[in-house]
């Protein structure tokens, strides 16, 4: 619990209530109604002790308490003059630590940096590589090597000898790349490092990927030289060709190399995961579709494989990481969408169903682990409201099924490595996060950030509750909302709405949880005079498969049908002028959008469209063929729902948002949008951000684009 307020919040806290109302400069450059935040703790194995960096030493604290116990290493010591200390990890048996230092980000998960190791015991500290930066280094289970990828290649140094050792020759920028992700897998499928120690630390797996076929993108950066700079990647779009996987395992006693036979009829390799045998090896396979999975057992010494799991969908199968090989070397947990929602199961090593774990009318949204030694699986759910999550154990066996979140809202969690403890985070769309420890018979043992001083922001600047609601369709689909009315509203005076979507596959704006920044601009536009509403359309998630895969093959279709019906009922509401509805989005929800002011121009006044997808044919193989397959076999679902064939339609007004060095969706979106509306003879609103990426961020950037929307919607809503 904080109890004494620092002097420059209260020199914050004093401005904000002698103004007590919202304002821009406040929110995006001052940053003064940002949640105190608690970030990921970094548990040690004996489950009571968590460190954190303070100018960068690296400290013990105790998690029951809170109180500091122990300065673990002044990293200002060690470090060569000049550099910068970014992040640090623990060797499994914590008596090494892997520094790494000037660090710089390549795209949403990699970087590359140098790194140093640090021996706990002898105090000393030795650059872990000296021909130029490293990416993803990794202690192996012994903490005598390290694995660490090179300018494309693979290496591991010996700490004993010193010795480094180069797995492989052939990486190459733009070709080759040895045990790290090309930029689809990194995106797709959540994971940049590509190369995993075995339990015995004698083995590493890892993926090659040559990407010598696909085809290159060019993003433009504009750095006040003569001439601009070139960024140049392989990003493989739609129907277009993706790097050739390949699946090898390095033996570090013989020193060679097998590569794992996956047999024929895939195109995807989105996981590896050691089982407790460490000479067995599990390769998800997936085919294009992605509608077939695989998990394959590979001999760690010959590559031969057998089938382990075999999973078909008639849409498509979300990839998760909620795989867990027991330590019996009998069993494994799985999860699967099989049932039609997203449950947990126990398997045998034949890969039969030995039961369910979890089982009912709702989806488990988070596998957090399972306490063997208790034989309890902790995850989280959506049991009780597709809107919000609680936190649940269950046996092994699957019959003591309990919650263990204690209020209504959104709950998630992380626990201690021996599961002795969990950090609770717990917030409502009116609330924002507090942080409590729970011990294992889930007693509160303290709160560690309850967000008190924003609570009181909250007062003192009039906000409006964040109200849930519900109505069906035309089509008698009951969908969830949310809305935010204005301060001394009256039922007898007419408002404009003002909507935010996102509307994605498997996403939820709709959540009883807090809603961050835009929550306050909500709140300012509200006071404005505007009612903030957001609908979840069909395709949205916690509802099950069949809700959330029902725009298979048809992505837009649905999602703008249902927030066309979300703003119609709005503007049935007796206190609802429905010739001003606008609408807001960012990437997804940029394109929903677009094409809510061309096929709902009649309904829709404005939108505010950023970074937006204008047609499923530019963005990336693994997402987009995920629901929509290829283009060449789904030409009618591409184009019936891309925003570029329907600005003939438009007629509200528009303003078009995009960062220029968008490597995600990329600024050839936008630009293609541009020339349709241009030959439609539309007139538009733009806004464009030079090396910007898709978050548009950086120095006044935020404030700059939070400035220009509100203008707009000012002057045209």
């Amino acid at each position: 619990m904080i109890k004494y307020l620092s002097f420059a919040f209260l020199f914050i806290f004093s401005s904000l209530e002698a103004q007590e109302s919202i304002n821009l400069q406040d929110l995006w450059k001052n940053y003064s109604y940002t949640a105190s935040r608690v970030p990921g703790f970094n548990f040690q194995k004996d489950g009571k002790h968590y460190t954190k960096i303070d100018e960068d030493v690296i400290k013990q604290f105790d998690l029951t308490t809170g109180a500091f116990t122990k300065d673990l290493l002044d990293v200002n010591a060690l470090l060569p003059k000049g550099s910068n200390f970014s992040s640090f990890s623990f060797s499994e048996d914590e008596s090494k630590m892997l520094l790494k230092t000037d660090s710089e980000a390549i795209y949403r998960r990699s970087s590359k940096a140098n790194f140093l190791v640090y021996n706990g015991q002898s105090g000393n500290a030795e650059t872990l590589f000296d021909g130029g930066k490293q990416m993803y280094a990794t202690f192996n289970p012994s903490a005598n090597k390290v694995a660490f990828v090179h300018e494309n290649n693979l290496y591991y140094k010996d700490l004993s000898s010193n010795e480094i050792i180069q797995i492989t020759t052939d990486g190459k920028y733009n070709e080759i790349i040895n045990g790290g992700a090309d930029w689809v897998y990194e995106e797709e499928f959540a994971f940049a490092k590509a190369f995993f120690w075995s339990g015995d630390g004698n083995k590493i797996a890892f993926y090659r990927f040559d990407e010598s076929q696909v085809k290159q993108f060019t993003m433009t950066n504009y750095t006040n030289q003569l001439y601009p700079d070139y960024v140049n990647f392989k990003y493989p779009k739609t129907g277009e060709d993706n790097a050739k996987i390949s699946i090898h395992i390095y033996d570090l006693k013989s020193k060679k190399t097998v590569k794992v036979n996956l047999g024929t009829d895939w195109e995807y390799v989105p996981r590896l995961v050691w089982t407790k045998d460490a000479n067995k090896l599990c390769v998800f396979k997936m085919n294009r579709h992605q509608n077939e999975l695989e998990l394959l057992l590979a001999d760690a010494k010959t590559g031969m494989t057998s089938s382990l799991l075999k999973e078909t969908n008639k849409y498509y199968i979300d990839i998760h990481d909620a795989l867990v090989f027991l330590e019996d070397g009998k069993h494994f947990l799985w999860m699967s969408e099989k049932s039609g929602y997203n449950h947990l199961y126990l398997h045998d090593m034949k890969g039969k169903v030995v039961r369910s774990l979890t089982k009912g009318n709702y989806d488990v949204t988070n596998f957090y682990g399972i306490d063997e030694k208790n034989a309890l699986i902790y995850y989280q759910a959506a049991k009780e409201k597709a809107t919000q999550r609680e936190i649940y154990t269950v046996d092994i066996n699957g019959k003591k099924d309990n919650k263990i979140s204690k209020e209504a809202g959104t709950n998630s969690a992380q626990f201690s490595s021996t599961f002795d403890y969990y950090v609770n985070t717990f917030s409502t769309a009116n609330s924002p996060s507090s942080y409590q420890v729970f011990d294992k018979s889930h007693k509160l043992i303290r709160t560690i950030e309850d967000n008190g001083q924003l609570k009181r922001i909250q007062e003192l600047n009039q906000v409006q509750p964040v109200e849930f609601f519900d109505f069906k369709t035309s089509d008698d689909v009951s969908l969830n909302g949310y809305m935010i009315k204005p301060p001394k509203f009256d039922a007898n005076k007419k408002y404009p709405i003002f909507m935010y979507v996102y509307g994605g596959p498997g996403s939820q704006t709709v959540k009883d949880s807090w809603g961050g920044q835009n929550y306050w601009w909500f709140q300012m536009l509200a006071q404005k005079g505007y009612i903030i509403v957001s609908v979840d359309n069909r395709g949205t998630g916690a509802r099950g498969e069949e809700f959330k895969k029902m725009t298979y093959l048809q992505l837009g279709k649905y999602e703008t049908i249902d927030q066309i019906e979300a703003a119609k009922y709005m503007a049935k509401q007796d206190y609802v002028d429905g010739s001003r509805i606008g609408i807001f989005g960012w990437s997804y929800g940029g394109y929903m959008t677009s094409l809510c002011l061309s096929k709902g121009a009649d309904v829709f006044k404005a939108a505010i469209a950023v970074a937006p997808v204008t047609n499923w044919k530019w963005y990336d193989t693994i997402y987009t063929e995920r629901y929509m397959r290829t283009p060449q076999e789904n030409e009618s679902g591409y184009e019936d729902n891309s925003p570029i064939n329907f600005t003939d339609l438009m007629k509200g007004n528009y303003l078009l948002v995009h960062g220029i060095s968008d490597d995600n969706v990329h600024f050839q979106n936008s630009a293609e949008m541009v020339n349709a509306l241009i030959s439609s003879g539309k007139h538009f609103d733009s806004l464009y951000y030079p090396n910007r990426n898709h978050g548009i961020y950086g120095g006044n950037t935020r404030l700059h684009l939070y400035e220009e929307m509100t203008e707009f919607i000012l002057e045209q809503l």
